[in-house]
């Protein structure tokens, strides 16, 4: 029985040599933007590696980075650097938020289908999202009353066009505000008159992008540098990434991982080089 006992234990433990071990669950929690690479990398990279177990969730850059600090995650998706404040924090909770960039993006600026104004400047973007502007007439469209959408204060997306267009300006206090990137391209569409912002995966015949500056956004305009609203994505992780955390980030900006980048309609960094 003694013999057998160990035949069997002798085993077990072989079977566990043959499985590669994923015993530490991955958490992602963060921005919308980045949201569609990480669950596409997650469903694909899990499937390489049965064993392996990865959690993908939105909520915001803030959300992300909040979660990243209080430990809850293990990486955070954010469209946005880290604020020095939440550099404190971390300092605080003993986290050492790390960046690490996995592709580029555009903040492409979209109108309902329907509009017919096709460029404007990134002044008359401002003006119209501080409230300067209020009608498509002022800016060479139809005699209509502008509907502002905009993301909401948590999104990293909200944070990068508040910096680079709006220039730390106030949002208009009638602005409807979304949760996310698909959120603010569905309401656009169905809103006659109505102006957003979002990340260049999130452009569909849907809804109207617009020339800026004289520059449309897209991966060729953002690689050249030419348009003028360009911004990292990153995935904050707690130090620099190891075990598992490392070999799925690792996968990210492999070749098929970067493909992955593409596919979901944003910059791989390959692209950059």
């Amino acid at each position: 029985m003694k013999k057998i006992g160990l035949l069997v234990l002798t085993g077990i433990i072989g079977l566990g040599l043959l499985v590669p071990c994923y015993a530490e669950k991955i958490v992602i929690e963060g921005s919308t933007t980045v949201l569609p690479i990480a669950q596409r990398a997650a469903e694909v990279y899990m499937d390489q590696n049965p064993g392996a177990n990865i959690s993908v969730r939105g909520g915001g850059s803030g959300v992300g980075i909040a979660s990243l600090l209080d430990k809850s995650c293990d990486i955070a998706d954010a469209s946005r650097p880290i604020k020095d404040k939440e550099l404190d924090k971390a300092v605080t909770n003993g986290v050492d938020a790390t960046a690490n960039i996995v592709a580029m993006d555009g903040l492409a600026v979209i109108v309902n289908a329907s509009n017919n104004v096709s460029k404007m400047s990134k002044k008359q973007v401002k003006d119209i999202f501080t409230g300067k502007i209020s009608n498509w007439s002022q800016v060479g469209g139809s005699d209509e009353k502008i509907v502002v959408v905009s993301r909401d204060t948590s999104s990293g997306t909200f944070e990068a066009f508040l910096t680079m267009v709006l220039s730390g300006d106030k949002t208009r206090p009638d602005a409807l505000m979304q949760a996310s990137n698909q959120a603010v391209a569905t309401t656009i569409a169905s809103t006659p008159g109505a102006i957003g912002y979002v990340g260049l995966g999130f452009i569909s015949p849907s809804v109207k992008a617009v020339e800026i500056d004289g520059v449309m956004p897209s991966k060729e305009t953002v690689v050249s540098g030419k348009y003028p609203i360009t911004r990292p994505l990153f995935m904050y992780t707690n130090g620099k990434p190891k075990g598992a955390v490392k070999e799925f980030i690792d996968f990210i900006l492999s070749d098929e991982g970067q493909k992955i980048v593409e596919e979901e309609g944003f910059v791989g960094l390959r692209e950059k080089k």
